[in-house]
């Protein structure tokens, strides 16, 4: 049963690739705690008090709340599979609760920041100058996911409409508009790209400098390396810059369901989560601002 759960969440569900390794290697852990501890090798034959015992060991081992929830979601998933395919008629995780986490606020960059980063710094105007400019710009400019990033194809592209098509999690197609000069930028940079390694409509839009599709770690140094250079920001990832998009928008005043369908949030739950920045920088213009402050 467990392969076919794993086909379910792969084929069915349509969950992401990293997705699907991580509840492979939340099931098979619990599954070595279980036999080790309680002799016990059919994770269908699985307590509650097996599930909390193992819980209580992951806790004791330091593993942080958040890990350990991730895995009890790992676990509900599977039984709530078993259930619904008649296999096994109560749910050890029921009652097993969720630890407390503490909610940090994503980490963005100043606007005043991202500005000076791309109007005012020189990059170069050969392939690796266009391609750095282009990481950031597209991620600051569009939101999206570094797994989107690099899943982008020169075809995904509309130049007449200014929109690029993205392919996020559990394979959700969305379309999100690009500003003139970005749509500009992505044109420099074909036009070298294909200078360089030749035109193909079906080629990865990033690629490394043998030509080959652009890797996450790739990614990750180029943000990295130009945000340290500009920015007082704890974290300087590409997600960094997909919080930054999100939290300048509500801080111009844009809709909050605009945002929640620009970044593919499936609820706007997840979006939420960058109206407390918001709200932090109204609470600082009023202190400022108000005579009773």
């Amino acid at each position: 049963m467990v392969d076919s759960f794993f086909k379910y969440i792969s084929f069915e569900k349509r969950y992401s690739k990293h997705t699907v390794i991580s509840y492979q290697s939340d099931l098979a852990q619990f599954t070595n705690y279980i036999s080790e501890q309680f002799k016990c090798s059919d994770l269908s034959l699985a307590t509650q008090i097996m599930v909390r015992s193992w819980v209580l060991s992951l806790m004791d081992a330091g593993t942080s709340p958040r890990t350990v929830n991730r895995k009890i979601a790992s676990l509900r998933s599977y039984y709530k599979f078993l259930i619904k395919r008649g296999e096994i008629e109560k749910d050890p995780t029921a009652k097993v609760r969720l630890l407390k986490t503490q909610k940090d606020l994503p980490s963005f960059a100043d606007e005043k920041e991202l500005v000076n980063l791309l109007d005012r710094f020189e990059f170069t105007h050969d392939f690796e100058g266009l391609r750095q400019k282009l990481i950031i710009e597209l991620l600051y400019g569009t939101g999206i996911r570094l797994s989107e990033l690099i899943g982008l194809k020169d075809s995904d592209i509309n130049h007449y409409e200014s929109a690029l098509k993205v392919l996020g999690k559990r394979n959700k197609e969305r379309v999100i508009p690009i500003a003139a000069p970005l749509l500009s930028l992505i044109a420099q940079y074909k036009a070298e790209k294909n200078h360089v390694f030749g035109g193909n409509p079906n080629a990865f839009l990033l690629v490394n400098n043998k030509g080959d599709k652009a890797y996450p770690m790739m990614v990750y140094r180029i943000v990295n390396n130009f945000l340290d250079m500009v920015s007082s920001t704890e974290k300087k990832s590409p997600h960094a810059l997909r919080h930054t998009f999100a939290t300048h928008l509500l801080n111009k005043g844009a809709d909050l369901n605009a945002v929640k369908d620009l970044l593919g949030h499936s609820s706007l739950a997840a979006t939420q989560v960058y109206t407390h920045n918001s709200l932090e920088k109204l609470k600082s213009i009023f202190d400022q601002a108000h005579p009773k402050a």
